[in-house]
This record gives C-alpha cells, sequence and structure tokens, in this order.
C-alpha cells in the first residue's frame, strides 16, 4: 500500500472511486524529502496526514513508532481525527498497488477499469471524482492587468471561478469544448503560470507550486483530450 511518486491528487481519485470507509494508502509528500502522506478515506472525503521519518522511526502527531508497520496497527484500532471536521476515520484497508502507478488522468482511469472489471467507457458517468479539481489560482484580468486570486472548480466540461471559495454563483463558467490548448506559459513575469487558450481569449492562471500548476495543466489536457476522442467517435458514427 506504499505508492511512492503519486500525487495528492490522484490518491484522492483513486480512493473515492476504488475505496471505501477506511481505505488508505502510503505516498511520499510533495512538501519535503522527509515527509509521507498518509492519504485515509473518511465517507465521501480524503484526508492526507503527515508522517515524519526521522531515520529511526516514524513521527505521526505527538507519537513516534518504530516501523509503518506499528503505526498502521496502533491506528486500526484509535482513530485518527480529521481536524477540519472533526471526522473520525479509522485505518481499515490498505489501498494495494496492484497495478502501475497512475500518472495522470487516464491512466487513473484504466487503473480503475482493472481494479473493477469495468470498461473504461463505463467509467466516465460512474466515477465524477477522477475528473474534478478545485483550488485557488492566480487569474490575469481581461482589460486591466492586474492580477486577482479566483476560486476554480472543474466539473465535467466546464472550468468555473469564483470570487472565493464561499461565493455561490461563479464569475464565469468556461466551455472547455472550446478551448483548443493548455499549457505553461512562460510570458508573464510570474512564476508557475499556465495558459487556457480559447478562440476569443487566452486565459492566464498561475498556481502555487510548479507541481500544483503541473496538476492543473495534466486534468485540462485530459480532459480535452477526451472530448477530441467523444467528437472523433460522433463523427466517425455519423460518417458511417
Amino acid at each position: 500500500w506504499y505508492h511512492d511518486n503519486l500525487t495528492r491528487h490522484a490518491a484522492e481519485a483513486l480512493l473515492l472511486s476504488n475505496g471505501q470507509d477506511g481505505s488508505y494508502l502510503l505516498r511520499k509528500s510533495n512538501e519535503r524529502e522527509d515527509l509521507y502522506s498518509l492519504s485515509v478515506r473518511g465517507k465521501d472525503s480524503v484526508k492526507h496526514f503527515h508522517v515524519e521519518h526521522t531515520g529511526t522511526s516514524f513521527k505521526f502527531g505527538f507519537n513516534e513508532f518504530s516501523s509503518l508497520k506499528e503505526l498502521v496497527m496502533h491506528f486500526a484500532n484509535q482513530p485518527l481525527i480529521g481536524s477540519e471536521t472533526g471526522t473520525l476515520i479509522v485505518l481499515k484497508h490498505p489501498y494495494p498497488r496492484q497495478v502501475e502507478e497512475p500518472s495522470i488522468y487516464e491512466s487513473v482511469r484504466v487503473h480503475t477499469a482493472m481494479q473493477t472489471g469495468r470498461t473504461e467507457s463505463d467509467l466516465v458517468p460512474n466515477a465524477p471524482s477522477l475528473g474534478t479539481k478545485e483550488g485557488y489560482l492566480i487569474k490575469q484580468g481581461k482589460i486591466v492587468k492586474s492580477w486577482k486570486t479566483r476560486w476554480f472548480t472543474l466539473h465535467r466540461n466546464e472550468l468555473k471561478y469564483f470570487k472565493d471559495q464561499t461565493a455561490t454563483e461563479p464569475i464565469r463558467a468556461l466551455d472547455l469544448t472550446e478551448c483548443s490548448a493548455v499549457q505553461f506559459d512562460y510570458s508573464q513575469e510570474r512564476v508557475n503560470c499556465f495558459c487556457l487558450v480559447f478562440p476569443l481569449r487566452t486565459y492566464y492562471l498561475c498556481a502555487k507550486t510548479g507541481i500544483e500548476a503541473d496538476e492543473w495543466i495534466k486534468i485540462l489536457r485530459w480532459k480535452l483530450s477526451q472530448i477530441r476522442k467523444q467528437l472523433e467517435e460522433r463523427n466517425a458514427t455519423l460518417s458511417s
């Protein structure tokens, strides 16, 4: 159940699509070399907990364990506390590394299909968690080229952005079927930027870290590839 370089978002996708309440896996943390992340599913969300490797032991909160096995045995009987909601989560089901690690979302779908015995096409309506993402990004204005932080949500073929996470109405909803490209951008005086190319406008966005920008680009490109694939299949059906 150790998944090495699995990203945070891919871990969430796997546990939400294949796992159950209490499913867990361990992966390398993106933050520091000596940190691991224990990702645990509790009901319909995934919590991430830091595990620090000191070289001789593993630290988890105020507890210290000589091995990972000892840590898991301990928390199989004593619940973890989700700090944000206070939800109690118990480690019950290790999520095994049975197939090749998914690096981008197309691979996550293949992984899910292999685990469940279903075909990839079956999974599109049944696993919406694989194609969703949300988080804060810094967006450049259209007319006044100032940068403002906005809350972005990606669901199905729509990328919406809001004033902040608490806002209920989006400022704008972008239809990804009209997007022609997503790529890293180096034209701005900022780091971790990428752009979305639409017929009438190119949107410039920046993430806090390069890893986060890379995750947004990967899932958006995956979306575009799925849109093109569906369009090709529809055209092939019409022509036949």
